[in-house]
Parts: structure tokens; C-alpha cells; sequence
């Protein structure tokens, strides 16, 4: 009998969707959270998305990649094994799907960078780089490695048929979680909210949302792990996601304030680009363009809530773009999944009612553990290492303190 081979065509896609992942985070990330940020903290944010890649990596190659997509045996519905530790058995022959098992195992690489990268939102501005790493790493192995598992994995959601087509779930929910807890126990930077706290580059946050925007056909239509009409599928909605997005965001900031925004365009297009993502190779074109929408105007609500009402310090909207977005967007694939609405069909559930009951079960299975663990995971590290910058270096800015550099000498 013939051994496996790799589909060339499903291969080279592949390749280049783990290339956009990738740039995603480096330099998309990166320039967007930085320009987001005031101008003394805008490098700590380069700082900390170089060194979250380079950790992350590390992790994954180590164990992470193994307790995801592994063999667990009898713990198979809740977490891998260690079966492919340090990528044991992995070799150039092996294949996973149509598409060499090494080149699926980094294309979810870059998933497990770009995840905890996208919480640095919810602390940036006064957070020591020492509980970053200590944060990232723990939270990458307890957190998002058990999720992605459960529903990528083979795990205990997935077996229920929950529906997650790039990470509303795994990747959204989970970061805008983490990115709220942090923000409750770290707590505010200092004069939140009664002292202006500006983007110090607009165009540089833009040039970043762009990188995002594109790169983000890598991260939706590289999760059909073929190249095929679900990929493409998938490319088209994500586009219409992310456009519908930016288009309800800008109108309803034009209407409540007067004057539409560049931060609030790029904002609603990340909106956009994040509730579609659970739905992207589910539903179709209508379907996007109606998720993209409830997007721009849900999560423009839920950020004027979290900031004007409730004050809460997340300081790049994590938690109501990227959380209520991956809320919005994995029940409404329970919606518009369906056949009669132009969607791929349910995978195991027989209607929409019984769809949206195992997508709201995996939402609130994650939100439980996510945010228990990361409330335990911070309280420890405050505890030992200490979270916050002192006062004094929180206002000299990170850059300087923690790294002893400038992003801008003039």
C-alpha cells in the first residue's frame, strides 16, 4: 500500500496562507497595537509581539503543538498527549490531510502566536515585560492549548459539532477573555478615564489594520487546509465581513458624533474581520455582509459601554471587538450555516435551534475556563513577580523603563 502524498496545489496554498498568518502579527500587530498606543510605550509593544513569536514557537514546538493535535488516549475529549512532543515522529513524509504534517503544525503555530500577542491589548501601558513572558507562556499552555483541542482537536466540543471554522472561539473569545480579566486585576493606567489618552499614530495604527485586513485571508481561507471552493469560499466572506464591519462602524460614529474616524473605520474592520472568522467557511455571501454588520454596530456598542459606562481599562478593545466579535460571529454561524440561508449545512446538529445550543455551550465552556484561569494564572504572578510598573516608570513609559530605548529621539 502506498504511502500518503501531499497535494502540491493544497500544499503551496497552505504555505502562503502560514506566511499571512504570520504577517499578521509581525509587522501587522505590531504597527497597529503600537500606534494605538501613546508615543513612550509605542516600542514596548514591538518588544512584546517579537518576543511573544519567539516564545510561543518555542512552546509549541516543545509540547504545545502535541497536547493540541495529539493522540490523548483516554483523555483524548479534554487534551492531546505526547505524542508528538519536540515533533517527535514528524518527518518529511508525514503527512496530515493532504498537506505535510509539518507545514500543518506551522500554519497552527501561527494561530497559537497571534492569540495571546492580541491580549497584550487588554494590559498594554503598564505591565512589566517580565510578567508578559511569564503570562503568555502559561497562559499559551493552559489556556489556548486545551480550547484548540476541544474544538479542533478532536476534543469534547468538537465531537458535539460545534462549529469554528478559524477561531471565533479558539482565538477570539479566548483573547478577549484573557484581555478583560487583565485589565479587571491589573486595573487602569494611570487618570484613566479623565485624561486623554490619544493614539500617537493614527497612520502607522492604519498601515498595521491593512497588513491585518490581508493577512487575514491566510488566517480564514488557510483553515479549509485545502485549495478549494471552501477556501475561496472563505476568502470572499472574510473580505465581506471585514468591509460591512468598517462600513456600520463608520456610520454609526458619523451619527452619534458627527464626523466619521480613521480609528473608527479600522476598528469596525477589525470588528469585522473577527466575527467572521468562526463563520468564514460556513456561511455565504449574505451571510457574511449580515455578519459584518451586526458586527460594526454590536461591537461599536459594547466598546462605548466598556470605556464611558463601565470604565474598565482595556486599552485597545480587546475584549469588545475581538470578544463580543467572536461571540457574535460563532452563534450567528449557527444561524446562517444553514442550507436554506446559503450556508455549508450543519456538520452534526439537524437545526438551527439545536446548532445554536452547542455554539453557545462552546462559548461559555471557554469564557468559564479562560477566565478562571487566567484570573488564578495573574494573581500568582502578581504575587511572585509583580504585574504593574511602578508609578514612576508608568509615567516615563515602558520603552524607556523596560527596555531602556526610545521609539521616537526627537
Amino acid at each position: 500500500m502506498n504511502a500518503a502524498v501531499p497535494n502540491g496545489a493544497d500544499t503551496a496554498w497552505m504555505l502562503t496562507a502560514t506566511a499571512l498568518v504570520l504577517f499578521m502579527t509581525l509587522p501587522g500587530l505590531a504597527l497597529f497595537y503600537s500606534g494605538l498606543v501613546r508615543g513612550k510605550n509605542s516600542l514596548s509593544i514591538l518588544v512584546q509581539c517579537f518576543a511573544i513569536t519567539g516564545l510561543v514557537s518555542v512552546l509549541w514546538f516543545a509540547l504545545g503543538y502535541s497536547l493540541a493535535f495529539g493522540n490523548g488516549g483516554a483523555a483524548q475529549a479534554f487534551i492531546g498527549g505526547f505524542d508528538r512532543a519536540l515533533f517527535g515522529g514528524m518527518t518529511r513524509e508525514s503527512v496530515s490531510g493532504t498537506i505535510p504534517e509539518t507545514l500543518f503544525a506551522m500554519f497552527q503555530m501561527t494561530f497559537a502566536i497571534i492569540t495571546p500577542a492580541l491580549v497584550i491589548g487588554g494590559y498594554a501601558e503598564r505591565i512589566r515585560f517580565s510578567a508578559v513572558l511569564w503570562f503568555s507562556g502559561l497562559w499559551l499552555l493552559l489556556v489556548y492549548v486545551p480550547v484548540a483541542h476541544w474544538v479542533w482537536g478532536g476534543g469534547w466540543l468538537a465531537t458535539r459539532g460545534v462549529m469554528d471554522f478559524a477561531g471565533g472561539i479558539v482565538v477570539h473569545v479566548n483573547a478577549g477573555v484573557a484581555a478583560l480579566v487583565c485589565a479587571v486585576v491589573i486595573g487602569r493606567r494611570r487618570g484613566f478615564p479623565s485624561v486623554p489618552m490619544p493614539p500617537h499614530s493614527l497612520p502607522l495604527a492604519a498601515c498595521g489594520a491593512g497588513m491585518l485586513w490581508v493577512g487575514w485571508f491566510g488566517f480564514n481561507g488557510g483553515s479549509a487546509l485545502a485549495s478549494n471552493g471552501t477556501a475561496s469560499m472563505a476568502v470572499l466572506t472574510t473580505h465581506l465581513g471585514a468591509s460591512a464591519g468598517a462600513f456600520a462602524w463608520m456610520l454609526v460614529e458619523w451619527t452619534r458624533y458627527g464626523k466619521p474616524s480613521l480609528l473608527g473605520v479600522i476598528t469596525g474592520m477589525v470588528a469585522g474581520l473577527g466575527t467572521i472568522t468562526p463563520a468564514s467557511g460556513f456561511v455565504g455571501p449574505g451571510g457574511a455582509l449580515a455578519i459584518g454588520f451586526t458586527a460594526g454596530i454590536v461591537c461599536f456598542s459594547a466598546t462605548q459601554l466598556l470605556k464611558r459606562v463601565l470604565h474598565l481599562d482595556d486599552s485597545l478593545d480587546v475584549s469588545p471587538v475581538h470578544g463580543v466579535g467572536g461571540v457574535v460571529g460563532t452563534l450567528l454561524t449557527g444561524v446562517f450555516a444553514a442550507v436554506a440561508l446559503g450556508g455549508s449545512g450543519f456538520t452534526v446538529q439537524k437545526s438551527i435551534g439545536a446548532q445554536l445550543g452547542v455554539q453557545a455551550l462552546g462559548i461559555l465552556a471557554t469564557m468559564v475556563w479562560c477566565g478562571v484561569i487566567t484570573w488564578v494564572l495573574l494573581k500568582i504572578l502578581d504575587a511572585t513577580l509583580g504585574l504593574r510598573v511602578s508609578d514612576e516608570h508608568e509615567s516615563e513609559g515602558l520603552d524607556l523603563a523596560q527596555h531602556g530605548e526610545h521609539g521616537y529621539n526627537s
